[in-house]
């Protein structure tokens, strides 16, 4: 079985082909494939390849499935006895990827 840990979005992710992400949003457009050419780790059964920084040659290649947003959070600040209260929302934009192939 192949696994990489690949880095997007200020993040880091273990991934093998076939797996599905939501990742921070990338640009493109459903049915699109992307590239991850930043590569921490390769592991093929026995056989792991660590990076300094990041593995020599090594990509890892996923299509583009949805672009959307995640669920909403909601932010309440209050004070008590102050009659101070806010209420807002946030819904961050995220990108649903499957990863086709580690080489």
């Amino acid at each position: 079985m192949t696994q990489a840990v690949i880095e997007t979005g200020g993040k880091q992710y273990l991934v093998s082909p076939k797996d599905k992400l939501n990742i921070e949003k990338l640009s493109g457009k459903a049915g699109e494939s992307i590239t991850f050419d930043k590569v921490l780790l390769v592991a093929e059964n026995e056989k792991v390849t660590l990076g300094k920084p990041y593995v020599a040659n090594a990509k890892v290649v996923g299509k583009i499935l949805e672009q959307g947003k995640a669920d909403k959070l909601v932010v309440f600040k209050y004070r008590a006895k102050a009659r101070y209260r806010r209420k807002y929302g946030h819904r961050q934009q995220e990108t649903i990827v499957q990863i086709e192939s580690i080489s």
